[in-house]
């Protein structure tokens, strides 16, 4: 026996459901990879080890959304041939989303460094500069997701400021490195949390102009 013939109406109302629970998907995995840079900036300042173990189980959880997406979005695509719009939505998605998990990669590599206590070896001036750079991206994580909940064109312009501080910020700290007298595995290491944060900048500007050209088209 045939399957039951679904009007045309209930099959664009059932894609577009799909389109929401995609959009609350990747909703809740920038609210992931924000939280994460968050904690894994506190672990790493006061060598919360637990934290850091903790960050490594939300990581996983970002990994399987990634996947997920991917899926969602793949099938949509393929099962509904979309137009305009709501192509640009999934193609955006699946841009985005590998953009998200790597982020999620970057913040557990910071948190990493917490359960070796290396904020602990650092001048105060180090761990200021570490501070700054782990406060600043997270206003650029925070802004990010904003800018996706909202569609806002205009926020790869705002977050590429943002990111300019961050690479200063990271030039100033390799600079006062060279000038500091600690161990040279912890100068290491601290040049790799900077270029973890300013890496993080990057990721959050090309989210942010994947979203302008969501908006707007361009």
């Amino acid at each position: 026996m045939s399957e039951p013939f679904e009007p045309r109406h209930e099959l664009r109302k059932r894609f577009h459901q799909e389109l929401d629970e995609i959009d609350a998907r990747v909703i809740r995995l920038f609210a992931l990879v924000t939280e994460g840079v968050a904690a894994a900036s506190e672990s790493l300042l006061a060598s919360d080890t637990e934290m850091a173990r903790m960050l490594a189980g939300r990581d996983a959880l970002v990994d399987q959304l990634e996947v997920d997406l991917e899926q969602l979005a793949e099938r949509e695509l393929v099962t509904q041939a979309p137009m305009a719009r709501d192509m640009r939505y999934l193609v955006s998605v699946l841009r985005i989303v590998p953009e998200l998990e790597r982020s999620g990669d970057l913040a557990e590599h910071i948190a990493q460094r917490a359960a070796t206590g290396l904020a602990l070896r650092l001048t105060p001036t180090l761990r200021g500069l570490l501070e700054q750079l782990g406060t600043t991206c997270v206003e650029m994580w925070q802004g990010a997701a904003d800018a996706w909940a909202e569609r806002d064109a205009d926020a790869a312009e705002r977050l590429d400021t943002i990111d300019d501080r961050i690479d200063s910020m990271h030039d100033q700290l390799v600079e006062e490195l060279g000038k500091s007298d600690i161990a040279l595995p912890d100068a290491l290491q601290a040049t790799l949390v900077a270029r973890f944060y300013e890496r993080l900048g990057d990721h959050a500007v090309h989210i942010a102009e994947r979203i302008r050209y969501l908006a707007a088209g361009t």
